[in-house]
């Protein structure tokens, strides 16, 4: 649990160059929580053994996401604000892609004792960035030492009367949905690999994801039968919907937006920029079924089918090569 140090830094050089273990666990978690403002849900925030946070539903919607330094981000590609920024989409798209609203956040930070404070308070302002814009807070975690650079966040959410949108509940006959961006993070990871910086809007869309956020709640008031964020690509991820609903999704590629931008830099890099939106993750664009004939909530688009059968084909047919990402393999 995150509790409050008794010391407050200031941003004058000498402070800045201290390190993790000069400043303290205690003096680094009074610098990045003192002053910060919580959502009125926080019933007791940061300074005691575990905080307090109500549940006006009854139930409590909770996911937790792990991100290590090298595997899923590196500080030559992105500032720490960025990256405290993207730990807490991935995990605030999990809780809308249930149908679900954030109501606050538990952070997780492991460091060497020779980390710059300045990077860990730097880190920590974006995580409060982010979640601040959807109202809420970092009501508490724990800070310790590690040989690498890891965060982990756990969000929660309230589902507000409403049941959990699964992944289980795809029919045949079923319309196939999607809310947000399709294949600019991999496309912004595919020119910080080459070693460009630029597209900015292209490798800013890798370094921090643009979440529909208001989509979750809106597909589920809406009646979607299932849903899933796209964190490990479109194809990946709806094959989660198919498995868990025992049904087959069919992506039909005439009705999949591929911009004009990424043409653009598939085009210079020698890539497929369709393969980057079918198959490339960390976008946290939401992906739902939705009955048919009865029109899609705002800011959702049409690209497929839910049939009778099995796994998810792209055109009634396999996709060829990788389609997402998978640890270990």
């Amino acid at each position: 649990m995150l509790k409050e140090g008794r010391s407050q830094l200031g941003p004058d050089s000498s402070q800045d160059a201290q390190t993790v273990s000069q400043l303290g666990e205690f003096g680094l978690i009074g610098r990045v929580t003192s002053g910060r403002v919580q959502s009125p849900g926080t019933v007791l925030g940061p300074g005691d053994d575990a905080a307090v946070l109500a549940a006006p539903d009854g139930r409590v919607v909770a996911t937790t996401d792990v991100l290590v330094e090298q595997v899923h981000f590196r500080l030559d590609w992105s500032t720490p604000h960025q990256v405290g920024r993207k730990a807490v989409a991935v995990n605030l798209s999990d809780i809308a892609a249930m149908g679900a609203v954030p109501t606050g956040l538990l952070v997780g930070l492991g460091c060497a004792p020779d980390l710059p404070a300045k990077v860990a308070d730097e880190l920590l302002s974006g995580m409060w960035e982010e979640a601040q814009q959807l109202g809420i807070g970092i009501i508490g975690g724990d800070m310790v030492s590690a040989t690498s650079l890891t965060i982990s966040v756990t969000a929660l959410g309230d589902l507000q009367g409403r049941e959990p949108v699964t992944r289980a509940g795809a029919r045949p006959g079923d319309v196939v949905a999607v809310a947000g961006r399709l294949g600019w993070s991999a496309a912004g990871l595919a020119v910080l690999g080459r070693g460009f910086r630029s597209p900015v809007a292209v490798v800013g869309a890798h370094r921090v994801p643009e979440p529909p956020y208001a989509a979750g709640p809106q597909a589920a008031l809406a009646g979607a039968t299932s849903m899933v964020d796209t964190s490990d690509g479109l194809l990946a991820d709806l094959g989660h919907i198919a498995a868990a609903s025992q049904v087959a999704i069919d992506v039909r590629t005439e009705q999949v937006e591929v911009p004009q931008r990424l043409t653009e830099v598939a085009s210079a890099l020698g890539a497929d920029a369709r393969h980057w939106v079918l198959t490339g993750g960390e976008d946290q664009a939401l992906a739902a079924t939705f009955p048919a004939g009865q029109g899609l909530p705002e800011g959702w688009r049409e690209i497929g089918v839910v049939a009778e059968g099995e796994g998810v084909t792209v055109d009634g047919a396999e996709y060829e090569g990788p389609i997402g990402w998978e640890h270990w393999r």
